[in-house]
């Protein structure tokens, strides 16, 4: 069983700093895209933010210059660093992950079966 757990959300200031962090656990074999998500009230979930297995990453123009994604694949992590943070980033912020796990045995090697997973969100909150 695959879990994304959330932590570091809370209350920030107009102009100042939170860091996400995300972990994976379980037998998991592999991680292919890791993103955050955020989502207000009676709105649907945006990305915020995504990094390839690669490094390649990618933001909305919203956070653009402001959020840094990174991952650590040694402990199947990906963070995000919020910057000079605004009272519309308050939002409830999910992580998300395509993995695979192992699914049994083929003549060359292990099948997999890839899943996107989701963690239970963490709350951010941001005060002028």
């Amino acid at each position: 069983q695959v879990q994304l757990v959330e932590s570091g959300g809370g209350l920030a200031q107009t102009g100042g700093s939170l860091r996400l962090s995300c972990a994976a656990s379980g037998s998991i074999f592999d991680i292919d895209d890791m993103r955050w998500y955020c989502q207000v009230p009676g709105k649907q979930r945006d990305l915020v933010a995504a990094v390839t297995r690669f490094g390649v990453v990618n933001y909305a123009d919203s956070v653009k210059g402001r959020f840094v994604i990174s991952r650590e694949d040694t402990k199947h992590a990906v963070y995000l660093q919020m910057n000079s943070m605004k009272p519309e980033d308050a939002a409830v912020y999910y992580c998300n992950a395509r993995i695979a796990v192992i699914d049994g045995e083929h003549e060359d090697g292990p099948a997999l079966r890839w899943d996107v997973y989701w963690g239970q969100g963490t709350q951010v909150t941001v005060c002028s």
